[in-house]
């Protein structure tokens, strides 16, 4: 499991953390029963306290992604994939909140931050070979 924690952001470390791991939860890249490392090994991986990792793992608990047990583990409950739009709405404006904040922090401005998620999303589509939405099609052709 491979997350980045960026310590200019603005966004606590811990919420970088919970949101990385739901992110990968809700996409499928972390399969129901999945073990999630030991909250000592994941602070040891990302050089943060392992406070932060337990605090992270809290929140993933009481939202319902993932079921703690002694002996056991954190593994990634069945409940985190069942999402309503509500749900994973929130976690979009999350990511969103946290790309803006170091955007912003980076000195970017936010026609240079929207022109960035069109080539970017335009490079997603050219590797996958598929074509954009037509909303989304007439708005990058009309740049």
């Amino acid at each position: 499991m491979r997350l980045h924690i960026s310590l200019k952001s603005g966004v606590p470390i811990y919420v970088q953390v919970v949101m990385q791991i739901r992110q990968m939860i809700t996409s499928g890249r972390l399969p129901v029963g999945t073990e999630l490392p030991t909250i000592r090994g994941l602070a040891e991986e990302l050089l943060i306290n392992p406070n932060t990792v337990a605090r992270a793992y809290r929140e993933l608990e009481s939202a319902g992604f993932v079921t703690s047990r002694r002996g056991i583990g954190t593994v990634v409950n069945e409940h985190g994939f069942q999402l309503e739009q509500g749900e994973r709405m929130s976690i979009l404006c999350d990511r969103i909140d946290a790309l803006l904040a170091e955007a912003e922090h980076l000195g970017f401005d936010f026609d240079q931050i929207m022109e960035q998620m069109q080539a970017r999303y335009r490079q997603r589509l050219q590797n996958r070979g598929t074509e954009p939405e037509s909303g989304i099609q007439e708005d990058l052709e009309n740049e």
